[in-house]
């Protein structure tokens, strides 16, 4: 006996990331473009701790929804404030990611939709499409793995943990052998002064 097919789930549609596409119809060749703002999800879109869309930041939505055969082309961008850390300093970052969208949603029982796997495209559900993963996606590609503060940020002292941009030209730290350490430890030091 086959396995039943697993059900989408179902999107909220009161939620801002949530558009209803009824009014789009499914005549191929039409088309409604959206723009609206969404707050981030619990959790932010992005590396918690490193660089991301903090969870409630306004997310920029501007979007066109084409009716084709198979579904509901998305198609636009969205944006959205970002903080984190320089990783090389941890000084505070801030800025904006943009983001280019380019999704189909499979209509119910279309081939597209037959023919493909659940986590291959995805899908209408009700009439209705679910923004948010799709964002969450391309947000979270789009960031950098390893922010920086500018590209040519020394970063912090290994030794005493200073900001080397903020440091003296030349700074360093007298690193002593540690097989010799010991001795002079017992001996004091023993440089002759000139």
């Amino acid at each position: 006996m086959p396995e039943p097919s697993a059900v989408p789930a179902h999107p909220e549609p009161t939620s801002p990331w949530v558009i209803d596409t009824r009014d789009l119809g499914r005549r191929a060749g039409n088309s409604r473009r959206y723009t609206r703002g969404a707050p981030a999800p619990a959790g932010g879109l992005g590396f918690a701790g490193v660089i991301m869309v903090p969870e409630g930041a306004d997310v920029a939505l501007d979007v066109l929804l084409e009716s084709v055969v198979e579904g509901v082309l998305v198609s636009g961008t969205a944006s959205a404030p970002t903080v984190g850390e320089c990783s090389r300093c941890l000084d505070e970052l801030s800025g904006r990611v943009e983001v280019e969208l380019r999704e189909l949603y499979a209509y119910p029982e279309s081939t597209t939709e037959a023919s493909t796997d659940e986590d291959e495209v995805h899908r209408v559900v009700d009439d209705l499409v679910d923004l948010e993963p799709i964002v969450r996606d391309a947000v979270v590609l789009a960031l950098p793995q390893a922010p920086l503060c500018s590209p040519d940020c020394p970063g912090l002292c290994p030794d005493c943990g200073g900001k080397l941009a903020e440091l003296e030209p030349g700074h360093r730290h007298e690193r002593i052998d540690p097989r010799w350490a010991a001795l002079r430890e017992r001996f004091g030091d023993t440089e002759e002064e000139s």
